[in-house]
């Protein structure tokens, strides 16, 4: 893999550029990926908040849900977070009629767990893996899912630490896949994207 990763953030809707922004100051190049065209030309996707539905419609409209998921199982690293947890989860409670998934993560997340628009908060979470993991992680929760269950492949990374969601499991990886049920793209703290970058750096 080369020292400076091309990684693509799928830009049909949700926060792209904040995403674009945090890649660059983990040290990617970050470019936006619409086509089929630019999907094969990145070492590594990242699928942003948004409205997973949403995504999942458009994905299919634009003919790249399929090529997402054979692009994953033949070992692109990828990265979800919020709606892109959704994204990559194998099971989703709460999905609406037909709702599909890329896949690839062993758990079952259920959509809206923490609550409607209004019910979004910050709290201070521990991350396993990422710089300096003494130091608490501001997670932003917006609508945001939570994981229900993992699988044996599933490393649990992080979970809510305090308040009435203590235990609830909010971030995951295995082996090139990583998850957050929060939006890390919208603080100034860039080690969640740096966490990603070395896994595309090692995959």
């Amino acid at each position: 893999m080369k020292s400076v990763p091309v990684v693509g953030v799928l830009a049909i809707q949700g926060g792209v550029r904040e995403h674009l922004l945090s890649l660059e100051k983990a040290g990617a190049k970050s470019v936006t990926v619409k086509t089929l065209r630019q999907l094969g030309e990145v070492d590594a996707l990242v699928i942003p908040g948004g409205e997973s539905t949403t995504i999942d419609k458009l994905a299919r409209k634009f003919g790249l849900l399929e090529y997402m998921r054979e692009a994953r199982a033949a070992g692109m690293p990828m990265y979800g977070s919020c709606a892109g947890m959704i994204m990559l989860a194998d099971h989703i409670l709460g999905a609406i009629t037909d709702q599909e998934s890329v896949g690839g993560l062993d758990i079952t997340v259920e959509r809206n767990a923490f609550g409607r628009q209004s019910e979004s908060f910050e709290t201070g979470i521990s991350i396993t893996g990422i710089r300096e993991p003494e130091r608490e992680f501001e997670g932003v929760f917006i609508r945001a899912p939570w994981v229900n269950s993992a699988g044996e492949s599933i490393e649990v990374i992080a979970k809510v630490n305090s308040g009435v969601h203590t235990g609830r499991i909010v971030a995951v990886r295995s082996d090139t896949l990583l998850a957050t049920s929060f939006h890390p793209e919208l603080t100034a703290d860039s080690r969640v994207h740096e966490l990603f970058v070395e896994m595309v750096r090692k995959a």
